[in-house]
Parts: structure tokens; sequence; C-alpha cells
């Protein structure tokens, strides 16, 4: 059985690597293909999967290509995890917004619109070479905007694709972790979009012990919910998703990020350049041991600063670096669950073994939220058992969450319309419908300047 990650060369894919190696006696992969069109990076991280394969004792073979052709034929499931422009576009998305006093952040308003421009032409065309090359495989998609990308794809008509973001599930996460019983026992009930969803109900043996823990103080300051005040938990009544903080508190976000010398992708920037240097130096081959101690360093240091300015005793880039030069390097770096790939695992084994799951996914609603389109792709609890996948029923939501979903899929479906035309009218559209821009001369001045900064990648629009 084969898996191929396009976009292979990414810092994540060795903690998929890592994942997978854990469920070897479950089901098993012959060759995972990592395919990357940035061959530097390529090399350095399938030389740190081959090195991690090395230690488990495993068998599975780690290919790389630059090829599309050549990582898809014959493989069962793809993931797709690209980022159209590297480090350097996110960079250009956060500035732009910021200079025009708004949002700046990767995936949520303006940041989002302009990544989306980037990635979904491109995750189309791989989409469209998998169905020819193997119409059975399924496609899992990683890459961000998730659900704005999904949307692209199943409006262009490929039905066997799943979006994937591993914020869906963290509420079942956090209880199950708090509660110290498996995640699995834990039935949660999720509805929204993606980066922007609540966990109405956490069902543990028929019981919902949501409501329980949403009163009680050790369980917010234990989760990522400690990002919110706690009465606007009371007032939501349910699981927060952590990217709602942009709208929930957009002016302080706002503020934080623009007191900050360095934006969250100019910190990303950086560290990866530093890793990539360090790894040159350090030759893999040559000391394999601390090649991956150095890159669990820079995974721990990564992870340390997400959202500090919005999370207490988080440290900032400066304090954080301070902190990170004086730990010791070690190899027994232990990531906090599995993140995108436990839950595209989760997936492949339920269709490997004939065995059921339920968990959050981006997919067409299908009904399950009634003040939905049915093609309208949702975040939402899904059964999958038997190789389907069906969104639970999720029937009437409150008013503030129906307004706030309605308003945001407006503009993903304006934005998949835009691209998909190549037309900047229906672009200005998009943007200012998103109700984080909301204005129609904010809009024209954002998309004109994203189109020329990405001009490179996009082409010429209409």
């Amino acid at each position: 059985m084969k898996l191929t990650i396009i976009g292979g060369g990414g810092v994540r894919t060795p903690l998929f690597v890592r994942s997978v190696l854990r469920r070897a006696d479950i089901f098993h992969f012959d060759e995972i293909c990592l395919m990357d069109i940035d061959q530097p990076k390529l090399q350095v991280i399938s030389g740190l999967c081959k090195e991690i394969v090395l230690s488990a004792g495993s068998d599975i073979q780690i290919t790389e290509t630059n090829v599309p052709i050549k990582a898809m034929d014959g493989a069962q499931y793809v993931v797709t995890t690209i980022r159209v422009g590297a480090e350097p576009g996110r960079v250009k998305d956060e500035r732009i917004a910021l200079k025009h006093n708004v949002l700046g952040q990767e995936t949520t308003g303006p940041g989002g619109f302009a990544m989306a421009l980037r990635n979904i032409p491109v995750i189309l065309d791989y989409a469209e070479l998998l169905n020819k090359l193997n119409p059975e495989a399924w496609l899992f998609n990683f890459t961000n905007p998730a659900g704005l990308v999904v949307q692209a794809l199943h409006d262009r008509g490929y039905k066997r694709v799943i979006g994937i973001c591993d914020g869906a599930n963290l509420g079942q996460d956090s209880v199950a972790k708090f509660l110290c019983v498996p995640k699995k026992h834990i039935r949660a009930e999720i509805f929204g979009l993606n980066h922007l969803s609540w966990g109405r109900q956490m069902e543990l043996n028929g019981k919902d012990v949501l409501p329980s823990l949403l009163m009680e103080e050790d369980f917010l300051t234990s989760s990522h919910l400690n990002i919110f005040e706690r009465e606007l938990i009371n007032n939501i009544g349910m699981w927060i998703n952590e990217y709602l903080y942009y709208y929930y508190y957009r002016e302080k976000a706002l503020e934080s990020i623009l007191s900050e010398k360095s934006t969250r992708g100019e910190e990303i920037l950086e560290l990866n350049r530093q890793l990539f240097e360090q790894m040159e130096d350090i030759g893999i081959a040559h000391n394999p041991v601390k090649a991956l101690s150095t890159y669990y360093h820079y995974q721990q240091r990564r992870n340390s600063t997400y959202m500090h300015y919005a999370r207490p005793n988080t440290p900032n880039k400066i304090e954080a670096d301070s902190i990170f030069d004086s730990l010791p390097f070690n190899s027994n770096f232990q990531d906090e669950g599995e993140g995108y790939a436990g839950v595209a695992l989760d997936i492949i084994q339920a269709f490997e073994t004939e065995s059921q799951i339920i968990t959050a996914l981006n997919v067409p609603n299908e009904g399950s939220i009634p003040c939905m389109d049915k093609d309208d792709v949702v975040e939402v609890s899904c059964r999958v058992s038997g190789k389907m996948i069906r969104p639970l029923p999720i029937g009437k939501i409150p008013e503030h969450q129906e307004l706030l979903m309605r308003s945001v899929k407006s503009y993903e479906k304006l934005t998949v319309q835009a691209i998909l035309s190549g037309s900047r009218q229906k672009a200005v559209m998009a943007m200012m419908a998103h109700p984080l821009v909301m204005s129609y001369s904010l809009a024209s001045i954002l998309v004109d300047e994203y189109l020329s900064a990405h001009k490179e990648f996009i082409g010429n629009w209409k």
C-alpha cells in the first residue's frame, strides 16, 4: 500500500511518518512517497524521515520525487499539504493586510483569501492528475485554507476528497485528556466551517459532559479555552474553536500583532531558514542522532509561540529564543497528539480494517446543518465506516452561529468563483463579504495589492 504526500518537503512530514509507524501493527504501508518541487528541502526532510524509519526498525520505503505523475502512480491515499509561494508568500499576505489595519493572519480573513489565490489552482491540477491516474484513490487535503480548498475541489466535481484540520477535533482531545479517557470514548458534536466551528456536545458513556466542564476552572485553564473570557464562554455555551479568537477579539488581536516586530510568518521564515542551515552543517547521514534532535528542538521552539499573544503564560518570540537557546537538544521529543496526521490515519484505519469512527471533517453538508446549502463544505462530525463518510445530522443551530457561518460561507463561495474565473470583480465582492473586512473600498485595495504581489503565481486577472 502506497501513501503519497504532495508537499512532502514540509517541516511536519517527519511527524506524519512517526504517526504512521505507531500504527504499523494495525495497517501497513509499503511506501511513503514524498513529492515536492523544492529539491533541497525535499532531500533534508526525506533524510530525516528515512532515519526515523530506520531507528524504528521498519521496512517502509521512503521515496522522494519532484515528478507528480511518479508520486501519484499507484497511490491509494494522497495527502496534499502545499504552500505556493512558500513562507515569503505568507509574509506578504500578513503584511499587506496589516498595512491597511486589517487582521493579518495566515488563514483567517484577507490572509486566507490571498493564500487561496495561490493554492487552489495548483491543488486542482493535482486533483485532476490523480483522477486520471487513479480515480479510486482518496485525497486528504491538509492545505490551507482547508475549507476553501475543499469547496473548490468539490465544486469542480472531485468527490473522493476529505478536508482535514487538527483544530476541528481539539475539543474532543481536550475533554479526553482532562477526563483521562481514550479519545475514542468521547463522542463530539462539532459544527461550523473550517477555523470557524463550535462543539455543542461531548458525550462520555451517553452523557454530555461538556456543560459541567465549561463551568470547571481547571478544565478551562487546561485547554485553549483559556484564551476566551468566562463571560463569553458562558454566553456561547459551547466548545469554541481557537480561531474564533480573531472574530471575538478582533481589535485586540490586531493591536497585539501590530505591536510586534515580526509577524508569525516572518518568525516561521527565520526558524525554517535556521533549521535547514543547521541540517546542511550537520549532515543527516553522518550524524542522524544530532539531526533528529535538532529537528525536534525546532518543532518545540516553533510550537512554543503559537498564538502567544492570546495565550496566558506563553512566551513571545524574544523570550522563546532565549529559553530554547539554553535548553539541551534531545531525541525524545513527544508531540502532543498527532494533529492532522492522526485524523487522516484514523480514517485510513477505519477504511482498511472496516471499523467505524466519528470525527470532525470538512465535507459537503448534505443536509447535516439545515441552514446551509447541500453542497456547502462544512466542518462537521462525521461517521466513517466501510469507506463511506456521512456527516451527522446537527439540526437547527443558534442564530449567532448561523449568521456568522452564512456570512463566511458567502465569502468562501465567492472566492472560489473568483479564482475559477480569474475575475477581479468577483474577488472584490468576495473580500468585501468577509466579516473582518466588510468594506468595498478596503476590499478593492486589498485585492489589487494581493493580485500584484502574487502575480508570479496567479498570472493576470480580468
